[in-house]
């Protein structure tokens, strides 16, 4: 793992130019090495620029009053990579769609955003269809249409005399879902750019890197990572245009990829699939993501011989948390920011230090977990687009709240304990579903695991642990036991009422766990599930129908 950056050289960094997205992409416009690498097609960093000039001139050219807005409901497909380029030139903001999002929700966000040009591709374009969009047809642009290379070929490819800012939108991403309605996070060039350098020197990326692409890039933190950070140093890029757990290793391998990054549960995915004894002999040196699990984390480096950093930020981008080596196991690390704490949102106080049994049990939960805030982070967080009801919730005494829950150690370092209504309460207990989660996957038969509530019978909750398997895996309730009864950390409260076993987890377009469809199936679920019984054995569990 690359040694943590000091606050000198962050500082130097962020004061040396380029500031913006479009600077990057200007400063390339003579660069002939290959830049990017999809499928059979190679362009060089010449080629993207030229098109992304084509592009930037075509959005000019549809221009009306009002701010320039660009939406993009596309795959990770080249003419993806060239729009968001195209964009930074003209000064325009661009808006990654999701394309897991249907009918009226997509209508919605696409509508919200007040876009004056929508770019598609054939495998969405249907998606589009009966919605009534805010958009004359002429102003949809299918990639997979003549007509659309026609408009693009009439354009010159002459760079634009436009001045863009630091402070000028670039993006504006929406947030997963996962905790409530997506909101559109504006992302500002000098935001981009600062965290793509960041990450570029806390990896030593160089033009020699190849860095592979295959999340979303509707999602933000993939865009600063390796499309922004490759800009930077000038690395050639290797875009997939969707994730695979067990095309990784041969596209590694066959790429020459040397950095790629992740966000949600792909370390996971990619652990479940067969190990072989030459795992270890790829290209990868390093990867950059967040939401991956310790244990994950820690596998995924010794099989594959890649360091991974993995960090806490959320596409407000207003906290960030980075592990290091230092970092103790299971912690998030700690935060670049000392004006990072943990607060009692009922008191806004800041909460006492976790103590830690001989086990590293936390002993003191309900004193010592509290929300995720940045006292002196109103000045990064860059808003919403039209939500300033969102931007007030966000934004309390001048504080940054994430919405996010953690607690706190003596040396600093920031433990992720789940979102604002994770916890559950178990026999007038809380507890913190990421705890349960971090436990439960040391069991070496799971792939993934969720841990959630139902009501339970008297007051409080039942806890209800979700499984998903290793594909050669079967719940095994007396070796479950066994593995509970080895967990030194795992408080009584903490051993699941219900084990629910699942083929595959829900997962949000961005492959995070899904835990509000979790939480909304409860028990009706058509997966197996097993029940604790009063002498604290596990038997199959059939729901009661419920009364009509």
């Amino acid at each position: 793992m690359q040694p943590s950056l000091t606050p000198a050289q962050r500082e130097h960094l962020f004061a040396t130019p380029p500031f913006t997205v479009a600077e990057v992409v200007r400063a390339r416009a003579n660069d002939r090495r290959t830049g990017l690498v999809f499928e059979d097609e190679t362009y060089t960093y010449h080629d993207m620029v030229e098109a992304a000039a084509r592009r930037c001139q075509l959005a000019l050219e549809c221009r009306d009053e009002g701010p320039l807005h660009i939406g993009v409901l596309l795959d990770n497909v080249p003419d993806f990579a060239f729009w968001l380029a195209g964009a930074a030139l003209a000064g325009a903001a661009l808006i990654p769609f999701n394309p897991t999002r249907r009918g009226r929700e997509l209508r919605d966000d696409i509508a919200h955003m007040d876009c004056q040009l929508l770019v598609v591709e054939d495998r969405h374009a249907g998606l589009l269809e009966g919605l009534a969009l805010p958009l004359a047809p002429e102003r949809i642009y299918n990639v997979d249409r003549s007509e659309y290379h026609e408009q693009l070929d009439a354009q010159v490819a002459d760079l634009p005399d436009v001045q863009v800012q630091p402070e000028d939108p670039f993006l504006y991403v929406f947030t997963s879902g996962s905790t409530g309605k997506p909101k559109a996070c504006r992302v500002g060039h000098g935001r981009m750019i600062s965290n793509a350098k960041l990450i570029a020197a806390a990896h030593g990326l160089t033009s020699d890197d190849r860095l592979y692409e295959a999340m979303p890039f509707f999602h933000s933190s993939i865009l600063m990572s390796c499309w922004a950070s490759g800009w930077t140093v000038g690395a050639r890029h290797v875009m997939r245009r969707k994730f695979s757990a067990s095309g990784f290793l041969e596209d590694v391998r066959r790429t020459g990829s040397t950095y790629f990054g992740y966000v949600g549960k792909p370390l996971a995915y990619i652990l479940a699939t067969p190990e072989r004894p030459d795992d270890s002999n790829n290209p990868l040196r390093s990867g950059q993501g967040n939401e991956g699990s310790p244990l994950d984390i820690q596998r995924f480096s010794s099989r594959f011989g890649c360091a991974i950093r993995d960090g806490y930020g959320s596409t407000e981008g207003a906290v960030t948390i980075m592990r290091t080596a230092e970092s103790p196991f299971g912690s998030l690390g700690r935060p670049y920011s000392d004006a990072t704490c943990i607060v009692d949102p009922e008191t806004s106080e800041v909460c006492a230090t976790a103590r830690f049994d001989e086990h590293g049990r936390l002993c003191n939960p309900d004193e010592a977990i509290g929300e995720i805030v940045d006292r002196s982070a109103g000045e990064r967080f860059e808003g919403y687009y039209k939500n300033p009801d969102a931007e007030a919730a966000r934004l309390r005494n001048g504080w940054y709240w994430s919405g996010d829950l953690g607690y706190q150690d003596d040396d600093g370092n920031i433990y992720f304990a789940g979102r604002n209504g994770d916890m559950i309460r178990v026999d007038g207990e809380n507890l913190s579903t990421s705890v349960i989660e971090r436990i439960m996957e040391r069991d070496a038969s799971a792939v993934a695991v969720a841990a959630y509530a139902v009501p339970a019978a008297d007051v409080g909750d039942d806890l209800v642990v979700c499984m998903q398997l290793h594909p050669r895996a079967s719940f095994d309730p007396t070796a479950f036991l066994r593995f509970l009864d080895e967990q030194g950390d795992l408080s009584p409260k903490m051993r699941p009422r219900y084990v629910r076993v699942t083929g595959e987890m829900p997962l949000t377009g961005s492959q995070k766990l899904d835990r509000r469809q979790l939480r909304a199936e409860g028990l009706n679920t058509n997966d197996a599930l097993w029940q604790k019984t009063p002498k604290g054995e596990y038997e199959r569990f059939e729901p009661r129908p419920s009364p009509s």
